[in-house]
């Protein structure tokens, strides 16, 4: 992968999926852990050498298991009501506890509430039999008995079996020990935020605490690198280092082709590449390798391919190295809510959001880009797209490899529609008032929302669309896009829109005449939003082209990313609602406030899903919480009409 003096090799394979695994498993399978012995009390999730049997049995005598008298069960033969026996204390009984041992010559227990005491002498109606109610040497353990086989992940049930049994050290296989070394001359430790403001080029160190996270998972214990520079000596330094302290090594960022991506030819320089670059989507550029017989990888820097390259790659390693199965993810079926396209060539993992919708489980696509991490925040799984396959049509059936309880997905309240901030809010407060509920959001627009909610792929359709004709809201776009069905429109808030500029309103913009003037940047909402469709009537009141804006063509999904395209200076206007301007502390000039709506299908009004969120809509925590919020009216907040069809009105 690199020459002999050290070149950077810029070549990335291609390297189908199922090819790369195999390679990669051929050369680092047979690696073996260390074997150490531990306490017995601190084994939990450790994973056991060999055959552990029992050193003494249990319980290691005879004992009572109830409250009662130890009794010879001849001496009570023929007991009955019409002719009870009578035993003397000492002799003929002896008192005992749960637990105690049974007195040497007595061999069963009679229970306290089945004992008439006369003076000191116990008087019997029913006979006992031999061993009753009595826990004997080895009912539980036998000594020299297996208690767990070689290869068995310690439960905690298991710890206590294993002490019972007298067993206080166990042998187990060491955790597999994983150095994750940041790489990168942009990469900073979070704690420096404390110490300085960012600078521009700043990359806040992450991925390997996420990877440190799902290392304990795959019960492995992580060791975590400071950054280390884009530097060859360093890379050197940092890999002798971790070779020697880890049983898996982990590079991460500076596995691609640019010209400070050292890794695949340090890797090479100490031991072998078995790969550079697999044929999906996000992580291609990943590194997979070896030094000696040592896993050692390479993995892409933006979050979403770390991720994915981290959990395709190492954890299913560490559950090899460990002798164990990987527990398997559930696995359900759903219809793709829009067509997506995927480049040939590549399979793509795709993060989807996942709800139940009457009859269907419906999956809705969420943000594609490497980069984003809070897709993996947001979805509730992930769809594959074939290698050989170029897209997803809507409506397609797929498969979704879900990351949570499939029971919640019957939870989960699906929001397609136009953004607000308030329906983060909604979301959280619906979760914490109804345990086990949760909101989904995609946002796609108001018309694409209504869109949805025809085709039966959400409950919910967020929604202010201004009739220019009429200057109501919603209602006749219903009509138009929701035909011949019952919907029903709630309130959500009056909420403010305004024009949102850098503080101090550098640019002089005081309204839409002046998004046409030469060195405004503008940033526009995606087509079929209802901000857009405001921009849109304001300009044709004006009689300006959308061509004149520069800008117009530069989209943004929600309020808050036109928001911090504002607050960034990569834009230097944008058109929005007051609580995202307030959020990115940019100034606001008001332009109006409209009607902000769900609008509901007639048959799902009555689905738990929908009447706990219109339950948190009208409480008044919702209310409280928003009026905290900047640009919000509640006044008519929970206010309920009725589209009825056309042919009904």
């Amino acid at each position: 992968m690199s020459s002999a003096n050290g070149a950077r090799n810029v070549y990335l394979d291609n390297v189908e999926l199922d090819e790369a695994r195999r390679r990669w498993w051929q050369a680092v399978s047979d690696y073996q852990l260390a074997v150490e012995e531990v306490r017995t009390a601190e084994a939990l999730g450790r994973v056991t050498v060999q055959p552990v049997l029992a050193a003494r049995s249990a319980p290691h005598y005879h004992a009572s298991a109830m409250d009662g008298i130890a009794v010879r069960a001849r001496d009570t033969y023929g007991a009955s009501e019409t002719s009870p026996v009578t035993l003397e204390p000492e002799t003929g009984y002896h008192p005992v506890d749960t637990g105690d041992p049974l007195p040497p010559g007595f061999d069963a227990v009679v229970m306290i509430e089945d004992v008439h005491f006369q003076d000191q002498q116990a008087e019997l109606i029913a006979a006992a039999s031999p061993w009753q109610h009595v826990r004997a040497v080895g009912e539980d353990i036998v000594a020299t008995e297996l208690v767990v086989s070689a290869n068995h992940r310690l439960r905690p049930v298991d710890l206590g079996a294993l002490l019972n049994a007298g067993i206080l050290t166990v042998k187990v296989l060491a955790r597999p020990r994983v150095a994750l070394i940041p790489t990168g001359d942009e990469i900073i430790e979070p704690e420096e935020m404390l110490r300085r403001p960012l600078r521009p080029g700043d990359i806040l160190e992450s991925n390997s605490r996420v990877q440190a996270g799902m290392v304990v998972e795959a019960g492995g214990d992580p060791v975590r690198h400071a950054p280390v520079p884009d530097d060859r000596d360093a890379l050197r330094t940092a890999l002798r280092g971790a070779l020697e302290e880890a049983d898996v090594v982990v590079f991460n960022a500076g596995s691609s082709a640019g010209s400070e991506d050292f890794t695949a030819a340090t890797i090479a320089e100490f031991g072998e590449v078995l790969v550079h670059g697999v044929a999906i989507k996000p992580g291609k550029p990943v590194i997979l390798g070896r030094v000696g017989d040592k896993p050692v990888v390479g993995i892409p820097g933006y979050p979403v391919s770390a991720h994915l390259t981290f959990d395709l790659f190492v954890v299913p390693l560490l559950y090899h190295l460990q002798g164990l199965a990987r527990p398997s993810r559930p696995v359900v079926k759903a219809r793709m809510s829009r067509k997506l396209t995927s480049p040939a060539g590549q399979e793509e993992f795709v993060r989807v959001k996942v709800g139940r919708v009457g009859a269907n489980l419906v999956a809705a696509p969420i943000s594609r880009g490497a980069g984003i991490s809070m897709s993996l925040v947001r979805s509730d799984g992930t769809v594959r797209i074939p290698r050989l396959v170029e897209g997803i049509n809507e409506g397609d059936e797929v498969e979704v490899e879900l990351w949570r309880d499939p029971a919640s997905v019957d939870l989960t309240t699906v929001v397609v529609g136009s953004h607000d901030p308030a329906l983060d809010l909604l979301g959280s407060l619906m979760a914490a008032a109804h345990p086990g509920f949760s909101l989904s959001s995609a946002h796609v627009g108001s018309l694409g929302g209504l869109v949805a909610l025809r085709r039966g792929e959400c409950h919910v359709a967020g929604t202010h669309l201004l009739d220019e004709e009429t200057g109501d809201y919603n209602v006749s776009y219903i009509r138009k896009y929701v035909p011949g069905r019952r919907v029903h429109l709630v309130t959500l808030a009056f909420r403010e829109q305004g024009l949102m500029v850098a503080p101090g309103n550098p640019k002089g913009i005081s309204g839409f005449a002046d998004l046409a003037r030469s060195g405004v940047r503008f940033m526009n909402r995606q087509r079929g939003a209802g901000t857009r469709l405001l921009l849109d009537h304001e300009l044709r009141m004006l009689g300006i082209s959308p061509s004149a804006v520069e800008g117009y063509r530069r989209e943004g999904y929600t309020h808050t990313e036109v928001a911090a395209a504002v607050d960034s200076g990569s834009a230097d206007v944008a058109l929005g609602v007051r609580s995202a301007a307030a959020a990115l502390n940019v100034d606001f000039i008001p332009v109006g406030q409209e009607r902000y709506e769900l609008a509901i299908l007639d048959e799902n009004m009555e689905a738990p899903v929908v009447k706990n969120l219109l339950a948190t809509l009208v409480s008044p925590a919702f209310k409280d919480a928003l009026m905290a919020m900047e640009g919000y009216d509640t006044s008519e907040t929970g206010r309920e009409r009725v589209v009825e069809p056309e042919w009904k009105s």
